[in-house]
């Protein structure tokens, strides 16, 4: 039988992160502690060392690049719908004298 994956919270992982680099207590007493294996302790302790300058940056840069990345992905997205109705409506004009063309009652 497979055990399924365990899915923690980003509060409960920074909270256990925190016990860790307080170094109170050792990696192996915290991960015996809270039923967490050591190895998985040190990859979130890791994680957290490597991506902490985040928490500093200033959230005006954050959301001008999220906004950024929704106008990019809003103009692609038009762009798309303008090409399928181009080919829509060329297509309809192909088939429009074709006999399947219109509904069995000959409506459309």
């Amino acid at each position: 039988m497979s055990k399924t994956r365990q899915h923690y919270t980003p509060e409960f992982k920074a909270q256990v992160v925190l016990e860790v680099l307080r170094e109170e207590k050792t990696v192996q007493e915290i991960a015996s502690a809270h039923k967490l294996h050591p190895n998985l302790l040190t990859r979130w302790k890791t994680e957290f060392v490597a991506n902490m300058a985040l928490a500093f940056s200033k959230e005006e840069a954050n959301a001008a690049k999220i906004q950024q990345r929704y106008e990019n992905r809003e103009a692609e997205l038009y762009k798309q719908i303008g090409q399928l109705t181009t080919k829509l409506t060329w297509l309809k004009k192909k088939c429009a004298h074709l006999p399947f063309a219109k509904g069995p009652d000959g409506d459309d």
